[in-house]
């Protein structure tokens, strides 16, 4: 697969190159290693790895009703209990970080409310914050979670 910008990680035993098959520790099953699910695998590593959050506190592609329409988002954290504390979307690194992402992940995050929003194709990375205005602005790679 691809090099990604992130850290490199030991993926050992949770990639079947010949069925073409990666093991999602979240989900707790293999899944097809496409390209998206490629950046979503580097994306819970460095929350788990690097972040240190939790795994029970990470729920990967689960449904959300918006305007009467199924949708799936790609990883949201919780911190205490069920408050949403970073959405993330992820995209195939062939896939542009454009407005059109950043419309997709609003509409999710109009029903989940999360403090950070991070898009990511694998090779950029955007950062929003909620600030006192409850807007969201351009952050640095944040360094540190708090839960």
């Amino acid at each position: 697969m691809e090099k990604l910008n992130f850290p490199q990680f030991q993926w050992g035993d949770r990639i079947n190159e010949q069925k073409k098959l990666i093991f999602d520790r979240v989900r707790k099953k293999n899944y097809p290693l496409t390209p998206e699910e490629w950046v979503r695998q580097h994306c819970l590593e460095l929350l788990i790895s690097y972040y240190q959050i939790n795994i029970q506190k990470i729920a990967v592609e689960r449904g959300l009703k918006i305007n009467g329409n199924m949708k799936r988002f790609d990883i949201v954290v919780f911190t205490n209990g069920t408050t949403p504390k970073i959405l993330v979307e992820c995209k195939a690194p062939t896939v542009e970080i454009t407005r059109d992402v950043v419309i997709q992940a609003s509409q999710y995050n109009s029903k989940l409310d999360s403090e950070f929003i991070w898009l990511t194709n694998g090779i950029t990375h955007v950062w929003m914050q909620k600030n006192e205005d409850l807007k969201y602005s351009l952050i640095e790679f944040p360094q540190k979670m708090k839960d």
